[in-house]
């Protein structure tokens, strides 16, 4: 996420902090580059325009021309801006005292609407939610069957009637949601492929006769200025409560991120960073201009292990880990709560200094696929007892997990030198042996 962008800053931050004496003249010059930065990223010209002017009047001021870190600090200032450019505070959905609370879906086609439509169900579901999904997109082909699909895979009912129009879809939906006590309905609506008055005039309708109590306009965030182009439009017809980001985990430049909310003056909501049905984030301004500016996303890499990990279960583990009794069986387990979090390229961008990997740098999300099949490829008593693992043994788990036995050999020598460490410790072991344990990159 951001990574190019991440990057090229980083770049001149480290220029920055490198002079010896700032003075307004070579701020000046920084800050050219970091607009030219912002420019390649896609960000609308005039938003690039105001932020580096803002940035500028509390750079040249006493306290930073002075200060004895003046690099740090102009950092410190481009990362308060940028907060306030994203929005300062998290922006949480409105729900209606009287349920349901109608939630409407609008943006164009290919968005992912759809797909966001069931992650957002998902996420209301996993917070002690009824919601109910609506697909009132009628046109695109196999979009009722894409959203009935994406509901059974997360247990939610879906409303559709493949013979009436969108505005009686979404009314009738609403009705059947209170009889069914659903507390929340949410309306998938159809889009284009570009802004048209056809589709403008329907969700238009959708609104004036369901009345919403939240619109959520979604983005892909691959298209740049596209995507602040359709915001606009769409928000001067339906007013929406806030936008979405997806396919943020593409190659997406940042440029969509950091212009839609000045120009549509309406926060980002939620952001989508993978396929999966659970890779969906509330958006944190201050969290998002951390990991563009390098400084990492530590509160939600612990929000995701805390999801994830089982307080009972790390608790078994770490007396294991006290009397020395850790095994591969018990190594794969945690490999598995790992990937829960999402891809390795995700996880390690949330840490401090990730912006500074080389840019060719790939973290290899396959290195846990293969991991995880060289010890599903041993027996039992070789998950326990991995001292027994011969040459012969080494061959045959080789051949059962489709890797090598120099694969092999560094597994056991990197498991054997991580036992080595928890000998060392008598608590927090665990946190601390899994940091020498060296995954992959290419």
């Amino acid at each position: 996420m951001f990574e190019s962008l991440s990057q090229k800053l980083e770049a001149v931050f480290k220029k920055l902090r490198g002079q010896g004496r700032l003075t307004e003249q070579n701020i000046a010059e920084s800050l050219r580059e970091v607009r030219r930065v912002l420019l390649d990223a896609d960000v609308n010209y005039k938003v690039a325009k105001q932020f580096i002017d803002d940035v500028q009047k509390r750079a040249v001021g006493k306290e930073v021309l002075n200060s004895i870190t003046p690099g740090q600090l102009i950092v410190k200032i481009i990362y308060d801006e940028m907060v306030k450019l994203l929005g300062e505070t998290k922006a949480e959905i409105r729900f209606s005292q009287n349920p349901p609370t109608v939630i409407l879906i609008a943006g164009l086609q290919g968005s992912g609407k759809t797909t966001f439509s069931g992650k957002l169900a998902n996420l209301l579901k996993s917070k002690g939610l009824n919601p109910l999904l609506v697909a009132a997109d009628i046109y695109r082909p196999a979009a009722i069957d894409q959203l009935i699909t994406l509901g059974k895979q997360i247990d939610v009912p879906v409303y559709s009637d493949r013979a009436a129009g969108a505005v009686k879809i979404a009314v009738d939906a609403i009705d059947h949601a209170r009889k069914n006590v659903r507390d929340t309905v949410i309306i998938d609506t159809a889009g284009r492929l570009h802004v048209d008055e056809e589709m403008m005039a329907e969700v238009a309708a959708v609104k004036e006769q369901t009345k919403p109590h939240e619109i959520l306009f979604v983005v892909d965030a691959m298209t740049g200025q596209d995507a602040v182009n359709s915001a606009k439009a769409f928000h001067d017809r339906l007013n929406f409560d806030g936008t979405v980001l997806t396919k943020l985990d593409g190659d997406a430049r940042g440029g969509a991120a950091l212009s839609i909310r000045a120009v549509v003056q309406k926060p980002i909501k939620f952001i989508g960073i993978g396929e999966k049905l659970d890779a969906l984030e509330p958006f944190h301004p201050d969290r998002i201009a951390s990991r563009i500016l390098g400084m990492g996303d530590i509160v939600t890499l612990v929000e995701k292990a805390q999801e994830q990990f089982d307080q009972d279960t790390a608790v078994k583990l770490e007396e294991k880990l006290r009397k020395s009794q850790f095994t591969l069986e018990d190594f794969l387990d945690q490999l598995r709560e790992i990937k829960k979090m999402g891809p390795l390229s995700s996880v390690i961008g949330m840490l401090p200094g990730a912006n500074r990997l080389p840019a060719n740098a790939q973290v290899d999300d396959t290195a846990l696929v293969r991991i995880e099949a060289i010890i599903q490829s041993m027996t039992v008593e070789e998950r326990r007892r991995p001292s027994i693992i011969n040459g012969s043994r080494r061959k045959r788990i080789a051949m059962g997990s489709g890797t090598t036995v120099q694969e092999i050999n560094r597994l056991l020598k990197q498991f054997d030198e991580m036992q080595r460490m928890m000998k060392k410790f008598s608590r927090g072991g665990m946190k601390r042996a899994m940091q020498g344990m060296k995954f992959p990159m290419n």
